[in-house]
């Protein structure tokens, strides 16, 4: 180019030669068009700080699928197999294979030792069915899980029970979906006056809360505790079943009742919640303060189940001895 420009503005072959450092040959020869423009070969890709992990992550959206591991999660894995890089790569980098988003949830507010939004969701239906039951404190977010293979009222009542020793106090309130076991009918002394299933009822009266149910069809007034769903499935259901799955395991309730405790210590309840800005963990410390204490009878110690004499526990009852799942989460860690 600058041959051509100094050759226009009137310059011989040897001016342009000596002021460019260059052969008259050369000069002459871009001059005549003997030579082509050079061409530079695309850059290749960069490396990235992603590329030793891509295929550990291809294989954990393979185990999920068709449920979905958010991005966070992955993050958290990856790193324990030492990923220095930040989110947005990973972000970047999973987007193609996320399918679709959850629906956003409308939530209120309420003040501290107010509202528990209670819930059952399930994890699995089928002959091996297995469902949660799951409690969350409307102010801190703080959520307590258990996990059983059905839903009734004696399952409720347990899941009621254990929420309330391990927040440690009784909310003012708990609000419920429709369901028989926690209502018998609505309305039945007059607008919001319900008629409550007996056994609620009598757990309401011995433990100081009041029952309350969402209006019919408008069961996410929970959000908060609907929201949790879809976050223990995303973030712990889904990874620890994709890592039994490897190894030709299945999640059972025994298992997830295992784990669950730890995650939600270590896991759920220290992540910055995205509406609070602050951790569940923070939140509930502030939020004991003001719950309903316990009844004498719930901080009694309970005694261990026991079998009746001469009945032994049926082998096939326990689908993995737990130290089986343990040592393979220690592998996969």
């Amino acid at each position: 180019m600058e041959i051509r420009v100094l050759a226009r503005q009137g310059h011989g072959i040897k001016k342009i030669a000596r002021e460019l450092g260059l052969s008259r040959n050369t000069v002459r020869k871009y001059l005549r068009g003997e030579t082509v423009a050079p061409r530079y070969k695309a850059r290749g890709p960069r490396p990235c700080k992603l590329d030793p992990f891509t295929a550990y992550l291809q294989e954990r959206i393979d185990a999920a699928r068709s449920k979905w591991i958010p991005a966070t999660v992955l993050l958290r894995e990856i790193q324990e197999r030492g990923y220095t890089g930040g989110i947005s790569q990973l972000k970047r980098y999973l987007a193609p294979f996320k399918h679709h988003a959850p629906d956003p949830v409308v939530r209120f507010e309420t003040p501290p030792g107010k509202q528990l939004q209670v819930d059952f969701t399930t994890i699995r239906r089928g002959r091996e069915p297995l469902k949660a039951f799951v409690a969350t404190l409307g102010y801190s977010r703080a959520t307590y899980v258990q996990f059983f293979d059905r839903e009734g009222s004696d399952v409720w009542l347990t899941g009621l029970r254990e929420a309330f020793v391990y927040f440690g106090g009784v909310p003012a309130e708990a609000l419920f979906d429709n369901a028989a076991a926690i209502i018998s009918e609505r309305d039945a002394y007059g607008e919001g006056l319900h008629r409550w299933h007996p056994r609620l009822a009598a757990l309401a009266d011995e433990y100081g809360f009041r029952p309350r149910v969402c209006r019919p069809y408008r069961a996410k007034t929970k959000g908060k505790v609907e929201r949790f769903n879809g976050y223990l499935k995303g973030s712990f259901v889904t990874p620890l079943a994709a890592t039994l799955k490897t190894a030709g395991l299945k999640l059972d309730v025994a298992t997830a009742n295992a784990h669950i405790g730890k995650w939600l210590e270590n896991v759920a309840h220290q992540r910055v919640h995205g509406t609070t800005g602050d951790k569940p963990a923070i939140r509930l410390a502030e939020e004991r303060h003001v719950l309903l204490p316990l009844p004498i009878k719930a901080l009694a110690p309970r005694p261990a189940p026991a079998l009746r004499p001469g009945r032994a526990l049926p082998h096939d009852s326990l689908q993995h001895p737990l130290s089986v799942y343990d040592q393979l989460l220690e592998v996969r860690a």
